[in-house]
């Protein structure tokens, strides 16, 4: 499978996907620092820059698209200007490039329809911002990618689940929180991390059915006993 990466960062994304087996195609990011990380530790990533001067439709079309859009907007540590916030909108054009990618894929009358997957990563205080209002828009956006006429009401008691699974006509959206320190990260650091299967209703699998981890069980050297030094 291929990966385009929006809000690259220092390559985190790329480096996840290839732990998969996925190959990452491009990236887009415009802090100089990062690029320079991702360009050495990924050479063969094309670096697209500017998100907002990006043509989905224009570069390679790739399997899934993932990003972070920024949080500083949504999080409960900001001004909580929400969507309508100049970093935090940039959420809105990453969902331009997947539906300008698909709508070129389908004028050029593709087999597969590129990307079928989408990934979004962002804080827990995007459930509350503007009263949970953000978060719909959020998953009403995905669904419309493959469903136009999709709408998705808030929860009836007003709050959102930490996690949760939409199923509509041929696609499916699943999010859950996360939590880094799980993963070997020391401390704690909750993301919610969102899935989208614009053609099946894989989502939920994908995000909740766990295969387990590559590991080797074996001792790696005889154990025995000493008195602990440099305590």
């Amino acid at each position: 499978m291929t990966l385009g990466s929006l809000f690259d960062g220092a390559g985190t994304i790329p480096f996840a996907a290839q732990l998969c087996g996925i190959e990452t195609k491009w990236s887009s990011e415009i802090e100089k620092f990062p690029r320079e990380v991702t360009a050495k530790r990924f050479p063969n990533v094309k670096q697209l820059g500017d998100i907002t001067k990006i043509n989905g439709g224009e570069i390679e079309p790739v399997d899934i698209i993932a990003g972070g859009s920024p949080c500083q907007d949504l999080s409960v540590a900001g001004k909580r200007e929400g969507l309508d916030g100049e970093r935090s909108g940039l959420f809105m054009e990453q969902i331009r490039i997947i539906k300008e990618m698909r709508n070129a894929a389908i004028t050029r009358s593709d087999e597969h329809i590129r990307p079928r997957y989408a990934v979004w990563e962002n804080v827990p205080g995007a459930f509350s911002s503007n009263k949970g209002e953000d978060f719909r828009i959020v998953l009403e956006e995905f669904c419309k990618v493959a469903d136009k006429t999709a709408y998705v009401p808030r929860p009836s008691e007003g709050k959102w689940n930490t996690c949760g699974c939409i199923v509509g006509d041929g696609y499916s959206i699943a999010w859950r929180v996360l939590d880094a320190r799980f993963w070997g990260v020391p401390q704690r650091r909750r993301r919610i991390w969102l899935v989208a299967d614009f053609g099946g209703e894989r989502a939920a699998e994908i995000l909740f059915k766990r295969e387990g981890l590559r590991r080797s069980f074996a001792e790696s050297k005889k154990a025995w006993e000493r008195t602990s030094e440099n305590t």
